[in-house]
């Protein structure tokens, strides 16, 4: 099925097929179209013919010169004065052409007009205007309504690209955050000699590549991100030690529960700045992780110091909700909802994502 819609797709951008065929039906219909003088269908695809060129000359000159030459461009006199010079030479040719070679061949015994007969008569214009241009005014009309499709098409692609850079952008925030977080880890735990340095190694080792080769789909299993915030909740656990109390509590309804990727992860490490990094004494975070019914319920608790050192950069915002709140409203556009409690001394922010 989806060969012949691509090989239908692939005739339909041919600019010279779909041409050929427009003319073809045309042609095809010269029985119905036919005027009353008309006998047999022999004689009206003979007309018909005869009078196609001049039909295909009037609407390919209107529709490739005139239209976006002279009236998309405002140019309205000019448009004007060519489509009425252009119509009386159009039925003229037609007129000749039926009287001179369709009424010769057709074996017609009429008497010829002359081409001054035809150039100064009223019938020529006002009988022929609509043979030379009703299907042509169809051609147009269809021409429209397909540059409207693909202008509408190219628009959705390059928003689409847009979106994809600036969720790359986003993304790439944060790598090298994680990394410059969890290398300081490890430099404290290997100045202490610490027994612990090769797990820090191996959980790295796994976070990053997860986060550089695993999430490079729009969508990722909400196991895999459960397995992604662990470690690094590992990490920073070995980091403060008994200062910090967390727990981390998720349950999944079904295995194949997806979502866009490193969304979480962000509003931990936010949990971990400004709540333990600046505590003085004991700190405490609380996760929750659940999903029913292709919703995503998020919420995440932490205590933090009413009197913290001023952000002047805005480093840490930056980095953390703003960036996630960006990422939602790409990615999930009015199917999240998320609130931000902050008091004096805690922080918390509930997410749910629906539709996922």
């Amino acid at each position: 099925m989806t060969e012949k819609n691509n090989l239908l797709d692939r005739l339909l951008q041919n600019r010279w097929l779909t041409h050929a065929a427009f003319w073809l039906v045309v042609l095809c219909l010269a029985p119905v179209t036919s005027g009353e003088g008309i006998d047999n269908i022999g004689e009206a695809f003979l007309y018909r013919g005869v009078g196609l060129p001049t039909k295909m000359a009037a609407t390919y000159f209107l529709a490739y010169y005139q239209i976006p030459k002279l009236f998309l461009k405002k140019k309205y006199v000019l448009f004007g004065l060519s489509f009425i010079l252009s119509t009386f030479v159009f039925t003229v040719i037609y007129r000749f052409n039926n009287i001179y070679i369709a009424e010769t061949l057709g074996g017609s015994e009429h008497p010829k007009e002359s081409i001054i007969e035809i150039i100064t008569s009223k019938y020529t214009v006002l009988n022929y205007f609509l043979r030379a241009y009703f299907f042509g005014a169809i051609f147009i009309f269809i021409k429209m309504v397909k540059n409207r499709a693909a202008e509408k098409h190219q628009i959705e692609l390059l928003q689409k690209e847009k979106t994809q850079a600036e969720l790359n952008f986003l993304k790439a925030q944060i790598h090298p955050h994680f990394l410059f977080n969890t290398l300081n880890n490890l430099y404290a735990l290997t100045l202490n000699k610490s027994d612990r340095a090769p797990e820090v190694v191996s959980k790295l080792s796994e976070m990053l590549d997860y986060m550089l080769y695993q999430c490079k789909e729009p969508r990722v299993l909400l196991s895999k991100e459960i397995e992604l915030l662990q470690h690094y909740i590992d990490l920073e656990k070995l980091r403060y030690g008994n200062r910090l109390t967390i727990t981390f509590e998720h349950e999944l309804a079904h295995k194949q529960g997806q979502i866009a990727p490193l969304l979480l992860v962000s509003l931990v490490e936010n949990a971990f700045k400004h709540g333990v990094s600046n505590a003085m004494g004991d700190a405490v975070i609380n996760i929750s992780l659940s999903m029913q019914d292709d919703q995503i319920h998020f919420r995440i608790f932490n205590t933090k110091e009413t009197l913290v050192q001023k952000d002047e950069m805005q480093y840490k915002e930056g980095i953390g909700l703003k960036n996630v709140s960006r990422q939602l409203e790409l990615i999930y556009p009015e199917q999240y909802t998320m609130e931000v409690v902050e008091e004096a001394t805690s922080y918390e922010v509930t997410l749910t994502i629906q539709g996922t």
